[in-house]
């Protein structure tokens, strides 16, 4: 249970007000133009998104994490090595879609956050896509499963989720019921995580 500021002591009622929240403010992001104001592919623009939909949530919004964690077997970059990944992410070439999915693979690894990494960082993605190459997800069109295996083979095998992804590439890239899409879905894809962290 992660301390938060609205006091709520009650796992399933801290999901239910932080995806009330984070959506409205994933809203307000996308309608204020906000996200087009980003540079695309940094840490910082990350960082920036997830303390937009976070900070009434948590203290840690768009912070760095202090903790390691892990989900399951799988442990994601440990806290010595997160510092010089996140450098290395920031000065991976981003020009195509394999690029740009290469970097949102080893973004997924590096996990900057105590929570809320996928949501922030698929907003994240979608920025560098239409920024890059004038295309977004269709996350409704991408099967929750299939992208969930996808991911866990990604560090060693990119082929299959670049595939599903690139299946479900759409131009409506200013579109807000789309956008809104791929908030909603972020919530879908989340509900099987369960993290363990380590305090160091």
């Amino acid at each position: 249970m992660l301390e938060n500021k609205l006091n709520i002591t009650s796992s399933v009622e801290l999901a239910k007000e932080e995806e009330r929240i984070s959506k409205k403010k994933a809203l307000m992001l996308f309608e204020s133009g906000t996200l087009d104001s980003l540079e695309v592919g940094k840490t910082a623009s990350l960082m920036a998104i997830h303390k937009a939909l976070f900070e009434d949530i948590y203290d840690f919004a768009g912070e760095i994490r202090t903790v390691n964690i892990a989900k399951g077997n799988f442990r994601f970059a440990p806290l010595m090595y997160l510092e010089a990944a996140l450098q290395n992410i920031d000065k991976m070439p981003q020009s195509d879609f394999d690029e740009i999915i290469e970097k949102y693979v080893e973004m997924n690894i590096a996990h900057p956050f105590r929570e809320g990494n996928g949501r922030a960082t698929r907003i994240w993605l979608d920025c560098l896509l239409k920024k890059e190459i004038g295309m977004v997800i269709d996350w409704s069109g991408v099967d929750k499963e299939d992208y969930l295996l996808a991911m866990e083979r990604s560090p060693i095998r990119d082929i299959e989720i670049k595939h599903i992804l690139r299946n479900a590439l759409t131009d409506r890239i200013n579109d807000r019921e789309m956008f809104m899409k791929g908030v909603d879905h972020s919530y879908y894809y989340e509900d099987y995580t369960t993290f363990k962290t380590e305090d160091l």
